[in-house]
């Protein structure tokens, strides 16, 4: 074993391979800071390129691009409050408070010092693990699947919200999104309603993009705002070297984190979308004493980003020793070994040790080498976090419409990327959060399979016998009822404590910032909960038709969110009612309610969205965002109109060079061609 081990490392740093191990690291720390591209899509732009390598260069050249982008995506997190992969979604509840408390650079340090240390410790155990695996990932079946999914969603739901009956309804809702579409079994559309685009399962990509990107961006535009809520001169000790500090000062936690994400990377399937919650979870049920969580603690940031890059490595176990892919990006390396004439298996553990040896040193070296460089350009990177917010918007809006249009290049992803927008702007105003969406979004479909074929094996419910699944379920209700006691102690702790007072120097600080799904905004809230009980109650009366293999799962989880809302309804006409009282009348409530939402510049800044699709359809792609980029610039930021051109001509080139030359994405074709006659 030590032979191959030396072998291994000796292959990865002999020449073609490091050289293609630096590039793959460069790409990946790019791919991974752009939101809604991420390592899967760069795993897929590199693919065709390993026909030609020798097996060491392509897995030195994909391994390395796709294990940093789980610590480039952090850029997009701490900065901007958008998840840059699925992987960083619990980041944001922490890191993005802390840059707007103007300490990113902190943020960053740890994250990044965090993302090395996991992804070694992930190798390392990778190492250690590989002969053990088989007789544990053997005793699980489907219902162990459907039920590690569901522990998964129950933990996104009650961990990111201070109301976990709304988490829970937002999972409920993204697994119901989950359902759009051809039938698990028979194949038959679910809930399409003759529209074509419907077809299919909602695009991951737009879906993240609408409920982050639009409401966060929305604060950029119309608070005349950085993305720091005090000034440079007012942060105190926001160092990157603080940040490091913190990593070495939890290493407890750092290695906690990175041994959960090595092994819950070992499920197929699961591993990428539940991570980085279990790991924010743990910290979360841990920690004694004080905590900020979800509002700028850096242990928030410590246990995710240290538990998602260790998951690179315990998802290649499965991949390796049984040809199961851990999640979709080790699907398409698994392509990669089979191009390379590499079989899975026994094979991997014995006459090819070496190569596998080969790639967990690319995972060690890739990340190392990542958190050093992204450590260098992480103060330059930090800075924006002070910049006019104007100059950032058309920015990350280019990246938005573009991120969007990469799911199925259609029209109707950029017009779902709107609707989520919407919504999501509803849900951050009105105390509803965000996350549990998404997360029930990726593992819905499969949860429906796991579901729906376990039950035709054992009978309805019959796996419940299972002791496996029996573990899991315990874990369920003890995760479930540990967040509701932790919550309930918090309340009673901030109700006895006297109220502090923000600093002379960072006025009104405590009240620009507030974790996920916190807010309070009854007239909003109540009838937002309406419209979600009005659609759970339809979509259980129509699941009545459809087939019997398929009808119990969403009018299972139709039913369930119902009976939720019945309670969210009734505490929100309570607190609607109070608010009434306060203000005199139902006519100056609801102007306040208005008012605290931003409820009409949230509309004024999707009517922008909008007319932004209607141009890319009109003209394409480069041409509406670069007429979107030159207009926000000169109309609603206010700048000069030299400005404008500048970012109009800059956000063309980029389309047309990167999306268009480089990664050859089909744009959209202009349909004014058509409109006079040149539609050919």
């Amino acid at each position: 074993m030590f032979e191959a081990l030396i072998s291994g490392l000796l292959q990865v740093f002999s020449w073609p391979a490091i050289g293609y191990l630096g590039f793959g690291i460069m790409l990946g720390i790019w791919l991974g800071a752009l939101p809604g591209v991420g390592g899967v899509t760069g795993l897929i732009l590199l693919l065709p390129f390993t026909y030609t390598l020798d097996p060491v260069s392509a897995f030195a050249l994909m391994l390395g691009m796709f294990a940093v982008t789980t610590t480039s995506d952090t850029i997009a997190s701490v900065m901007l409050g958008i998840p840059g992969t699925v992987a960083s979604q619990a980041t944001v509840l922490d890191g993005y408070p802390l840059a707007q408390q103007g300490q990113a650079q902190r943020a960053l340090g740890a994250a990044y010092t965090c993302s090395a240390i996991g992804g070694v410790v992930g190798a390392v155990i990778l190492t250690l693990s590989i002969p053990l695996v088989r007789p544990i990932l053997s005793s699980f079946s489907t219902p162990e699947y459907f039920m590690l999914a569901l522990l998964g969603i129950c933990m996104v739901g009650t961990l990111s919200s201070a109301n976990i009956a709304k988490g829970l309804v937002v999972a409920a809702l993204g697994m119901m999104m989950g359902t759009i579409g051809d039938g698990t079994f028979n194949g038959v559309p679910r809930y399409w309603f003759g529209v074509e685009y419907l077809l299919q399962v909602p695009p991951l990509v737009s879906v993240v993009l609408g409920l982050f990107a639009v409401s966060e961006l929305l604060d950029l535009a119309t608070r005349n705002t950085s993305i720091s809520r005090v000034s440079k001169v007012d942060v105190r000790d926001g160092t990157m070297l603080r940040g490091i500090k913190d990593a070495f000062r939890n290493w407890w936690l750092v290695l906690k984190s990175s041994a959960l994400g090595t092994y819950i990377g070992m499920l197929p399937g699961l591993g990428a979308s539940i991570v980085d919650w279990a790991a924010y979870g743990m910290a979360v049920q841990t920690t004694k004493g004080e905590n900020k969580f979800g509002r700028g603690d850096i242990r928030g940031v410590i246990a995710p980003e240290s538990a998602n890059n260790a998951q690179r490595g315990g998802a290649l176990i499965p991949t390796l020793t049984f040809g199961i892919p851990g999640d979709f990006a080790m699907s398409i390396l698994l392509g990669a070994m089979l191009i390379q004439g590499i079989r899975p298996g026994l094979d991997m553990l014995t006459t090819n040790l070496d190569l596998t040896y080969a790639m967990i040193w690319t995972l060690i070296i890739a990340n190392v080498v990542s958190a050093l460089l992204l450590m260098v350009i992480g103060k330059q990177v930090a800075r924006a976090i002070f910049v006019d917010g104007h100059y950032l918007v058309p920015i990350v809006m280019l990246f938005v419409f573009m991120g969007s249009w990469l799911g199925s290049k259609v029209i109707g992803d950029l017009i779902l990327m709107l609707l989520m927008g919407f919504v999501g702007l509803l849900m951050k105003r009105s105390g509803w959060p965000r996350p549990p969406l998404v997360i029930a979004l990726v593992l819905g479909p499969n949860m429906e399979n796991a579901f729906t074929l376990s039950n035709r094996i054992y009978g309805n419910f019959g796996w419940l016998e299972r002791t496996p699944s029996q573990i899991i379920l315990v874990l369920i209700v003890l995760t479930v009822l540990g967040t509701i006691l932790a919550q309930r102690r918090r309340r009673r702790r901030e109700a006895t404590e006297p109220a502090v007072e923000p600093a002379a120097d960072l006025p009104n600080l405590n009240a620009k910032l507030s974790i996920e799904g916190g807010e309070r905004n009854p007239m909003i809230s109540l009838p937002f909960a309406g419209v979600l009980a009005l659609l759970f109650a339809a979509a259980a009366i129509i699941a009545i038709d459809f087939h019997p293999a398929v009808r119990l799962y969403p009018m299972m989880i139709s039913i369930t969110a119902v009976l939720l809302l019945l309670g969210i309804l009734w505490t929100d006409y309570r607190e609607a009612r109070s608010e009434r009282v306060e203000f005199g009348s139902w006519r100056m409530t609801w102007a306040e309610a208005l008012k605290k939402s931003d409820f009409i510049r949230g509309l004024y800044f999707c009517s922008w969205i909008a007319a932004t699709i209607v141009l890319i359809w009109l003209f394409g792609n480069t041409a509406g965002v670069a007429m979107f980029m030159g207009a926000y610039i000169i109309v609603w930021g206010k700048k000069p109109w030299w400005v404008g051109v500048i970012y109009a001509v800059g956000g063309y080139a980029f389309i047309t060079g990167f999306y268009d030359e480089l990664m050859h994405i089909a744009l959209q074709r202009p349909a004014i061609l058509s409109l006079f006659g040149g539609g050919g």
